[in-house]
């Protein structure tokens, strides 16, 4: 990823840094500071971020930093750009593309006989599901600060991904209100797949037994027979294959003879 690797760059350390380092580090950056602060957050969670973990990670005092993100809110907002920057590079780099399509092509068909808007909604979900995997610590911000935020107010990133995906509805030849149904068709289906695959669901990592790994004993029989019965099931992964089989689902649906 994008983002990867570059803790090497400021000296690996985890943990504040002096403010007195200041300068050892370059020069600041908005890219700096949020790949940093990402950086802190995929490694501590997000009850770690704080302009002033971001500084200590800089070599920086905290005050340095408003210049690039004004507030806790903008540095949350942020968080949220620096996905979407590292979900286009990705779709940019044709060396990443083999293991999505990979997966498509087992659950949707071979994607040389799908229509060229067709793959490419397949390859941003599926860019967008290994960007996510990559980063989950971030990802409650892709409900939480969409919520908070107003469409015109949004990172540019998330703006063109938006626009990414309107234009593959248009070559499908979709109209304006059906294009705006298949947009949300598939923004909650691709960001609904991934928050259910984050989804916390291991009660007792050290337990062997899978019941008692997951905690079933803590579920009443009577009133919770089915959701004990299929909790296993649910705590395995869908993965990729899983994304591309619902997305082919929903294209069908709402785009059928679509060329």
């Amino acid at each position: 990823m994008a983002n990867k690797g570059k803790g090497a760059e400021r000296g690996g350390k985890e943990g504040g840094r002096r403010s007195g380092d200041r300068g050892h580090y370059g020069r600041l950056s908005r890219e700096r500071v949020l790949a940093t602060a990402l950086e802190l957050v995929d490694r501590e969670g997000l009850s770690a971020l704080s302009m002033r973990r971001v500084g200590a990670e800089l070599g920086v005092e905290a005050m340095a930093l408003y210049r690039y993100a004004p507030s806790k809110d903008a540095l949350l907002d942020g968080l949220v750009e620096a996905l979407f920057i590292e979900l286009q590079e990705y779709l940019a780099d044709a060396a990443t593309v083999g293991g999505p399509d990979e997966a498509v092509a087992t659950a949707a068909g071979s994607l040389a006989e799908e229509p060229e808007w067709r793959a490419e909604l397949h390859r941003i979900a599926q860019a967008t599901y290994q960007v996510a995997l990559a980063h989950p610590q971030v990802v409650p911000l892709l409900a939480t600060r969409m919520l908070a935020v107003p469409l015109a107010r949004r990172p540019l990133a998330v703006l063109m991904d938006h626009e990414r995906v309107l234009e593959l509805l248009d070559q499908a030849g979709l109209d304006e209100e059906k294009a705006s149904m298949a947009f949300r068709a598939f923004n909650s289906w691709v960001l609904g797949y991934i928050f259910v695959e984050l989804r916390a669901m291991v009660d007792n990592p050290e337990e062997s037994d899978p019941a008692f790994r997951l905690g079933l004993h803590r579920m009443p029989v009577q009133e919770l027979p089915r959701l004990r019965k299929t909790a296993p099931a649910l705590a395995e992964h869908g993965g990729p294959e899983g994304l591309a089989a619902g997305l082919a689902a929903l294209l069908d649906r709402f785009v059928q003879n679509a060329a």
